[in-house]
């Protein structure tokens, strides 16, 4: 037998563990063992019943991600559930830690499923671009019904024990160690004379609108296929028999298994993971953070303080004035609140976090012995550089001293310090304890235990850190600057702000580039432009109506009128008839005769500078990899997961005849439109961005 799962007999049951460490997963050698297993246990005189349970901490987690992208050996997992269920010995499962995907779906083919209270299940194929493609579409309806067995596959959310035994997913909820919480469990069932209950055998369950169901999942995931898969899948169940329904599921998966979209997931997947892991820090140990200040309490400092707080860290919060102290202990107090509604929470460590972990504050001296500050003030050279002073001279030695500046040089912001090297900047994303974000800026001076300490605290916060260099914006916000250049130039040229929102919503993003900047405040671009005004290049093409819009007050949502009108208590918005009347005036004022552009247009010339632009980042060594500028759009700019990031999607469409795009763009505009030298090298080489990422790794 395979060495993956150990056969034991205990009286007359058979005992299938699994040894596959660190979360058995369902490798080949697993998928063998179990088999063998099975066979062995039929085959074994006076065997009445099977148990199967994995060792270490966690029942089988999921699949082998060694095997992600190749073709697996037989016995397919598919397969395996079947032979596991057609057993003619009762088979029982104890599950523990997490059954996951393929795990959940070899549980589901067993005849009685038992879990301790802790664990955890879930199929979340569809992240992956993918839907259960082990026969859980087919299995799992038939216990939970039809609109629980949806919501599971297609939203590839994770349920607690409780929620499976109330869905009819397991059978029973013991405390104890897996193998003896199965034994029992099966002892019980033999000495009950329980019969083997195969779920395949099981009436289909009742169907309900599938064609509704469908438009729907495909609504909601913003044109990502696999869920919508999955309720075709499902469908399968009810209307197929249980061998059709299993061919049925196998063709859909196999169907995303050659889309673009299952690329770019399985491109996410394994670069979420792969972002933090930088070979500088190797060996590096960061600095320990227990507690931290933070300065400036308005919506970033607040939600900066929020996160730090669930995370367990202490922190001081410093205002200018006891007023705006406790204005920014309502705000703090007001983002727990949330996650006690939430159940994130309870209310004893809701008045733990906002009576004892929090201190706010007037004087920079109750700062002395934090380990770490973030200042979130006003984006203004002269005032980060006042705060970086009095930091200076208050904090501890081996204190981290952090911005949170989303432009500013950090270099010039270190300077004003006698401690360089302990200056880093951490652009955090708004909200800063619901967005996934963190931008870990590395100046010149930045010693390598303070960068280790920076992604260390973005771990601890539950974020997505990404390494960056010092430019104006960084990585994220300097590419969005000229992705937003390149739709105002459309707009100048006859393109509106709302096809161009719909453009882009249609294409995946979240939200168009105009409601983004109604719900940022039109001021924050506005100051921008002001401030890079006097070095700006005499070839930039620079709309001034948007100037004319915030001249008039109107800041995007917090003043109730931007690109789109909000009436209040509604996040969503009207168009603005005086955008247009401001745009018209300012073509006919540069003697611009509007033409059309087509949806797909835009979306093109929208991309193509998001991608030329990456490519000039990484040239620069401002991202040092493609996958960080794809981890960065993900997690902080709503970039659609499906395509992977910016450069992934440039990988999928084909990097030469977007160069070629880019070069007939630049006849128009060959300032704007300089291809990137890396650009024209990959082409030349014909390499692609994630063979920068293969070399990189």
């Amino acid at each position: 037998m395979s060495d993956a799962i150990a056969y034991e007999r205990v009286g007359d049951i058979a005992v299938l563990k699994a040894q596959n460490p660190p979360v058995n997963a369902l490798g080949y050698d697993v998928r063998v063992g179990l088999v063998e297993g099975i066979e062995r246990a039929e085959a074994d005189e006076g065997v009445r019943a099977v148990l199967i349970y994995g060792d270490g901490t966690t029942w089988f987690a999921g699949a082998d991600i060694k095997e992600f992208g190749k073709t697996p050996k037989e016995p397919y997992l598919p397969d395996v559930c079947n032979r596991i269920e057609a057993c003619p010995l009762i088979v029982v499962s104890a599950m523990h830690g997490t059954a996951l995907g393929g795990g959940l779906e070899i549980a589901l083919s067993t005849h009685y499923r038992v879990a301790v209270p802790k664990a955890r299940m879930g199929l979340p194929e569809v992240h992956l671009g993918l839907i259960p493609g082990a026969t859980g579409t087919q299995r799992l309806p038939r216990l939970t019904g039809v609109p629980a067995a949806l919501d599971i596959v297609t939203s590839g959310r994770q349920f607690g024990a409780k929620e499976a035994l109330e869905l009819g997913v397991i059978d029973k909820i013991e405390e104890g160690e897996p193998r003896e919480i199965g034994l029992a469990y099966a002892r019980e069932l033999l000495e009950s004379g329980a019969s083997r209950r195969a779920v395949s055998e099981l009436a289909a369950p009742e169907a309900i609108d599938f064609d509704a169901a469908y438009e729907t999942a495909l609504k909601k995931s913003r044109g990502q296929l696999s869920p919508a898969y999955g309720v075709r899948a499902v469908q399968a169940a009810c209307e197929l028999p249980f061998a059709e329904g299993i061919a049925k599921e196998r063709a859909l998966f196999m169907e995303l298994m050659q889309t673009d979209q299952r690329q770019g997931m399985i491109h996410a997947f394994f670069s979420e993971r792969a972002v933090s892991k930088l070979p500088e820090l190797k060996g590096v140990e960061p600095r320990d953070v227990s507690a931290i200040g933070v300065i400036g309490g308005g919506t970033m400092g607040a939600g900066i303080a929020t996160a730090a707080l669930l995370a367990g860290l202490d922190v001081v919060l410093i205002e200018m004035s006891a007023e705006a102290a406790e204005a920014a202990r309502g705000r703090i107090e007001g983002n727990l609140q949330g996650a006690l509604k939430r159940g994130k929470i309870d209310q004893a460590k809701f008045e733990h976090l906002t009576q004892k972990a929090l201190t706010p504050a007037t004087d920079y001296e109750a700062l002395s012995d934090v380990d770490l500050v973030v200042e979130a003030v006003f984006e203004e050279m002269g005032v980060k550089k006042d705060v970086f002073t009095k930091l200076d001279k208050v904090c501890k030695k081996g204190a981290v001293l952090a911005s949170n500046t989303s432009y500013l040089d950090v270099d010039e912001i270190a300077a004003c310090t006698s401690r360089p090297e302990d200056v880093i900047g951490l652009h955090f994303f708004s909200p800063a304890h619901v967005m996934k974000l963190l931008e870990v800026v590395v100046a010149d001076k930045t010693a390598p235990e303070v960068v280790a300490t920076g992604f260390a605290l973005g771990k601890k916060l539950g974020k997505i850190s990404v390494r960056a260099g010092v430019c104006d914006g960084f990585i994220g916000n300097r590419i969005l600057k000229t992705y937003r250049t390149a739709a105002e130039h459309m707009v100048l040229d006859g393109a509106s702000p709302y096809q161009i929102d719909k453009a882009l919503t249609d294409f995946g993003f979240a939200m168009g580039p105009y409601a983004v900047a109604d719900l940022a405040g039109l001021d924050i671009g506005w100051a921008t432009r002001k401030r890079l005004a006097p070095t700006r290049d005499a070839r930039e093409r620079v709309p001034t109506y948007a100037d004319k819009l915030c001249e008039e007050g109107n800041f995007g949502q917090k003043t109730g009128k931007g690109y789109y009108i909000y009436e209040a208590g509604k996040r969503a918005g009207v168009p603005n008839p005086e955008v247009m009347e401001l745009i018209e005036a300012e073509r006919k004022e540069l003697g611009i005769t509007p033409r059309e552009f087509s949806d797909e247009e835009i979306v093109r010339r929208y991309m193509a500078a998001m991608v030329n632009e990456g490519a000039k980042v990484l040239e620069e060594g401002i991202a040092r990899r493609p996958l960080d500028i794809d981890m960065v759009f993900l997690f902080g700019y709503g970039f659609p997961r499906y395509y992977g990031g910016p450069m992934k999607w440039a990988d999928i469409v084909g990097l030469p005849g977007l160069l070629d795009d880019i070069k007939s763009y630049a006849e128009e505009d060959d300032y704007f439109w300089k291809p990137a030298a890396l650009l024209e090298k990959l082409v030349a080489e014909g390499r692609t961005f994630d063979d920068m990422n293969k070399a990189a790794s």
